[in-house]
């Protein structure tokens, strides 16, 4: 019963066969996921990167993603390490539409807002 409330509201339903419900933290998995994979993103605030999130980080990812998800879609925001040199506006406009593409994909949920919130700045290597 605990983990019904960590489900999220919106279901996709399978005719005569059940439903499938998504869990808010997979929604919020997919967004930083697909954050990560755009140029000049550097990870998530605080220094995730993908090895750390894939490797148990859910509770450290919940600080820097929020997903709320309703009957009226998806709203996530998160919090992005962007690379030195690269262009904040450009950059944050992929972000936006690649979150919104991957959850939308993966998930068939409506995205309303993606917001972004640069939260530091690292050096290349």
């Amino acid at each position: 019963m605990a983990q019904e409330k960590n489900m999220s509201e919106r279901y996709s339903e399978a005719v005569d066969i059940g439903t499938v419900k998504i869990a808010d933290d997979v929604v919020a998995l997919i967004a930083a996921f697909a954050a990560m994979e755009v140029e000049g993103v550097s990870g998530m605030a605080g220094g995730l990167d993908m090895n750390t999130v894939s490797k148990g980080g859910m509770k450290k990812l919940g600080k820097t993603v929020k997903v709320e998800v309703s009957k009226d879609g998806v709203k996530a925001d998160l919090a992005i390490d962007l690379v030195y040199g690269c262009s904040i506006p450009e950059t944050c406009s992929k972000v936006q539409n690649r979150v919104s593409t991957a959850i939308e994909n993966m998930t068939g949920l409506a995205v309303q807002d993606v917001n972004i919130r640069v939260a530091g700045i690292t050096m290349n290597d």
